[in-house]
């Protein structure tokens, strides 16, 4: 099968004639991921457009998780693997042997699939992060940029009182909203979500949702999803996983979200996201 590759679009200017055109904020060059000797990602070329949201949909064990932790190096905690290829962000190769692993975690967040606050305040949970890598700031400064984290986050009116309680007696929900502030705190870049709303009932995923609409004017968000109808209300692009005979997984169609829902050149892309396959 051709491998799958995608030209990047001239960078835009501010006030310019191709304004319209996104920056690449990230971008994936033929990018490989082995764990051990099992290949699990095959060959990946992907932009991924600053200040717009991207989904990864295709069906289970396709490498959407894989992927998605290749850009901020969680894969790196995981024994015997390994990346081969370029991830680049900003240019520059977040995988290239000076890169501090630590730094890149910070520029590029993550949000699980399951909401995982730690078992400390709410207050603690947020400033965790910013006292991590800031251990001289002031107590009045940790407090504004906590507040700003939670307002950011859609949680500060439904907490300001209650600083002071557990983060994990908070609902699935908020906990999750919870965890998001606190990935924004150390104020990232990019903003990872593996799969952020699977766990939650049809209010708190709204919630989420709209809350991923907004922070993309700030950050540039990439998310995994199984849910076709939270792809097509959320993303502006679309990359479509599936598997290969060898099993490893491969991008196999990449293009603005109305185009991968409406008009896909896949056979395979048309099937799944109208079910009938996957």
């Amino acid at each position: 099968m051709a491998e799958v590759r995608f030209s990047v679009p001239k960078q835009s200017s501010a006030g310019g004639a191709d304004n319209a055109v996104p920056s690449v904020k990230m971008l994936l060059e033929d990018v490989s991921v082995f764990y051990g000797t099992f290949r699990a990602l095959a060959g990946v070329n992907m932009p991924v457009y600053e200040h717009h949201i991207t989904a990864i949909i295709g069906p289970s064990g396709c490498g959407k998780s894989t992927l998605i932790r290749t850009l901020n190096r969680m894969n790196d905690t995981v024994d015997g693997a390994r990346v081969e290829g370029r991830v680049l962000l900003d240019g520059e190769d977040i995988y290239a042997p000076d890169v501090d692993p630590a730094i890149v975690r910070r520029r590029v967040g993550m949000v699980f699939q399951k909401p995982n606050p730690f078992p400390k305040s709410i207050f603690e949970n947020v400033a965790f992060g910013i006292w991590l890598y800031n251990k001289r700031i002031s107590r009045s400064e940790l407090s504004d940029r906590v507040e700003i984290a939670l307002k950011r986050a859609a949680l500060w009116d439904e907490v300001k009182d209650k600083l002071k309680q557990l983060g994990t007696s908070l609902s699935g929900g908020q906990q999750q909203r919870l965890c998001i502030a606190r990935a924004i705190a150390v104020e990232p870049e990019v903003l990872l979500m593996d799969e952020p709303a699977s766990a939650l009932d049809p209010i708190s995923t709204m919630k989420i949702e709209e809350l991923m609409l907004d922070l993309k004017r700030d950050y540039t968000i990439v998310i995994v999803t199984h849910n076709m109808q939270q792809a097509a209300r959320v993303s502006d692009y679309t990359a479509m996983m599936m598997m290969r005979p060898d099993r490893a997984g491969e991008l196999i169609e990449f293009d603005r979200t109305e185009i991968i829902f409406t008009n896909p050149k896949d056979k395979r892309t048309a099937d799944y996201v109208s079910g009938r396959f996957g």
